[in-house]
């Protein structure tokens, strides 16, 4: 995992949640904690880590992630042991 991943990890986890991440690098931190980036149908996006799946709905047409999706992707990373 490099610096900026370790920030956007670090970001995910900030209280209260913040409104400022970019989707792309949400998807970029899977990724780089070993996991799978799976596009669906339409915005759907799967993210496995591990044994956990998790399906969210990718933002459009702005890039930045939602307060909502957010704090569903920090309950992911928790579930998957997976915190700052």
């Amino acid at each position: 995992m490099n610096s900026a991943q370790r920030k956007t990890l670090e970001a995910i986890f900030d209280t209260p949640t913040r409104a400022d991440i970019r989707w792309s690098k949400v998807e970029s931190l899977v990724k780089a904690l070993g996991g799978d980036v799976t596009e669906g149908r339409g915005s759907r996006v799967r993210f496995r880590l591990g044994e956990r799946v998790a399906t969210f709905h990718g933002p459009h047409p702005q890039r930045v992630t939602g307060k909502a999706t957010l704090q569903d992707v920090r309950r992911f990373l928790e579930n998957a042991g997976i915190k700052p």
